[in-house]
């Protein structure tokens, strides 16, 4: 034997890399062979062939967001695995409605709400117009549905005809929005809970310091959800000709109409005339059959949404000529970089600056869906809104679902805002909430002791009580920041701070109480939104709309352009390749840890943010 031959521990050590280095080979050997074949299958693969008399099914799958919060390599991946994105973007819906009814081909749509996930209200309203302006050219809407919330009903309700399985139900309940308060609990911690706040109704920070809402808190709620749910009333009430006092008596009621029905919650839908006939997925089929042109033993003639989005010629991606640009605001505000889905105050801004620097760009739409969050970032985006203007190029918002506290913020330098009438929007207001722990130390036997150089020094650690010089400071601070929030307002809605103040103090609106009071200008969606910024830009109707967003890397435009191809689901069934179940992060997780690290090295910050949810 040779003295030069490795000892067996090496042997051993250098097959176990071995075999991790060629399994690793292998591995992007076979993503590369997925790719190629995804290319191929691409370049041979055929569009879908329209045929007359088709009905185009719009079931969206997952949440209905302005944009992607996934990246386009997260999108493919997930697609090559077989699983749907679990993000659907409302540019996408409304551009396949829209299509559809200049389309000959296209019959009727066939409206399959069940695997929403989530949608907003003022998002449902958006399709729920985009679905009028199809029946407008005198086609059909049919809805099918197993089962529907409110918020997926209010769309629904816009079709011509609703049919509901028999085992299913339509679910109103109305708008609450109820929290968890913690000050007992905070309380026997020893955790010291400094709250100061401008604003009467700024109520975000109340859990901290209280065991139940305060009086003005639900006086607030109650003000801007009541309008909200009668607007959601009158809607559905106007578009399934019914009485709105009937459907609140209903609703307020439901247990005796749920006895009274024997528990059938379907046949209940069915009596209130909220749906118009019962029936089981395969006789609905029968009907559809029946309606159009059968194709197959139980099929009609169809065309799925995202399968008809690839028959249409692409969007103008061209540089060239005149563009009303939409920059989207969704999400929290957050201080550097961040990718879509969040609101980077540095991101963004560079995005309007981008709209602002190109000559082809005659008008800027700021598409906003945030509840706020940082007040530096806010201020970064709205001076970039505000020096678009100062260079000629008219800035309109379009409000969302929601556009409050730093949402308005960013809204404020434009010449134009639109919001939908159930749109949440306000919560002009500051706060600054402190917790500090020596007690809770003391419970534990730590103390905290020392000397400092300064009466300020040490004065922002946690371990020591709050100084009353500190705290005037940070009085100080907020007063400022909320006078500045609503001189600004006053400046640019053409009012006097005193008059902001008056409608200010927190409060939150509903778009159409907003409206009344002066901070939104027009009632309108997104595209109400694009045609008056080429009205003020003087466009007529010789203008392109393009989002102006992150450039993309070179892989992941490939990746955009196959990650709905049916070339890569081909590719993905003829090999049986999937990948492992929970490997892409949801949008919610990014968000909070992105929160989380723009607060890396800070020592305090101020946020403006809207805690308004509905449920």
């Amino acid at each position: 034997m040779s003295s030069n031959q490795p000892g067996v521990i090496r042997r051993f050590f250098q097959g176990v890399w071995n075999a991790l280095n060629f399994t690793r080979r292998l591995v992007f050997n076979l993503i590369f062979l997925l790719i190629l074949l995804a290319f191929l299958g691409g370049f041979l693969a055929k569009r879908p062939t329209i045929s007359p008399r088709t009905a185009l099914v719009l079931d969206p799958s997952g949440a209905i967001v302005e944009q992607f919060s996934t990246d386009p390599t997260q999108r493919a991946l997930a697609s090559i695995a077989g699983n749907e994105s679990p993000e659907v973007q409302l540019r996408d819906l409304l551009r396949a409605i829209d299509s559809a009814a200049k389309d000959s081909r296209i019959e009727r749509i066939v409206l399959i709400p069940d695997e929403i996930a989530s949608v907003g209200l003022a998002t449902a309203r958006e399709l729920g117009a985009a679905l009028d302006r199809f029946k407008a050219t005198g086609k059909e809407v049919i809805a099918l549905s197993g089962g529907m919330g409110q918020n997926e009903y209010l769309i629904a309700a816009h079709a011509n005809r609703i049919l509901l399985d028999p085992d299913g139900a339509v679910l109103l309940e109305g708008f609450a929005n109820y929290r968890s308060y913690y000050k007992d609990a905070l309380d026997k911690l020893g955790v010291e809970v400094h709250l100061i706040k401008v604003g009467t109704f700024k109520s975000a920070a109340e859990p901290y310091i209280l065991n139940q809402a305060s009086d003005a808190s639900k006086e607030a709620d109650g003000y801007w959800m009541g309008g909200i749910w009668n607007e959601y009333l009158a809607e559905v009430a106007a578009l399934r000709k019914l009485d709105v006092a009937a459907i609140s008596d209903d609703i307020s009621h439901y247990d005796e109409r749920v006895a009274a029905h024997a528990g059938d919650l379907a046949r209940l839908a069915l009596d209130q005339k909220l749906v118009d006939q019962l029936t089981t997925r395969a006789e609905a089929r029968e009907q559809l059959r029946a309606l159009g042109a059968a194709e197959g033993k139980e099929g009609f003639r169809q065309v799925d949404y995202k399968s008809y989005l690839a028959t249409l010629a692409p969007q103008s991606l061209s540089r060239f000529g005149s563009q009303v640009a939409v920059v989207v605001a969704q999400g929290e505000i957050v201080p550097g970089e961040r990718p879509p889905g969040m609101i980077g105050g540095k991101s963004t801004a560079q995005l309007v600056r981008a709209a602002r620097e190109d000559d082809n760009v005659k008008a800027i739409v700021l598409r906003v869906d945030s509840p706020g969050g940082d007040a530096v970032s806010s201020e970064l985006i709205r001076r970039e809104l505000a020096q678009a203007r100062e260079a000629g190029k008219p800035v309109v918002v379009s409000m969302g679902d929601v556009a409050a506290s730093g949402g308005y913020w960013i809204s404020m330098a434009s010449d134009e805002i639109w919001a939908e009438p159930n749109t949440i929007t306000g919560s002009i207001g500051i706060f600054g909430l402190i917790m500090t722990v020596p007690d809770t130390l003391a419970k534990l036997g730590i103390h905290t002791d020392g000397v400092g150089t300064t009466p300020l020094a040490g004065t922002l650690d946690i371990r020591r009580p709050l100084s009353p010089q500190l705290e005037a400071i940070i009085t100080s601070v907020i007063r400022r920041g909320y006078s500045e929030f609503i001189g600004k307002v006053a400046q640019a809605r053409g009012k006097t701070p005193e008059q902001v103040d008056a409608i200010a103090q927190g409060r939150v609106w509903s778009g159409a109480q907003a409206k009344e009071r002066g901070l939104v200008d027009k009632l309108g969606g997104l595209g109400d939104a694009i045609a008056a910024a080429a009205s003020r830009a003087k466009l007529g109707d010789d203008y392109s709309v393009r989002y102006v967003e992150r450039e993309l890397s070179t892989w992941e435009r490939v990746a955009l352009s196959f990650s709905d191809s049916e070339a890569m689901v081909r590719v993905a069934r003829w090999t049986g390749f999937r990948l492992p179940p929970g490997m892409f992060s949801s949008s919610e997780l990014q968000q909070v840890a992105a929160t989380i690290e723009s607060l890396r090295g800070k020592r305090y910050g101020a946020f403006a943010h809207c805690f308004c949810e509905l449920h």
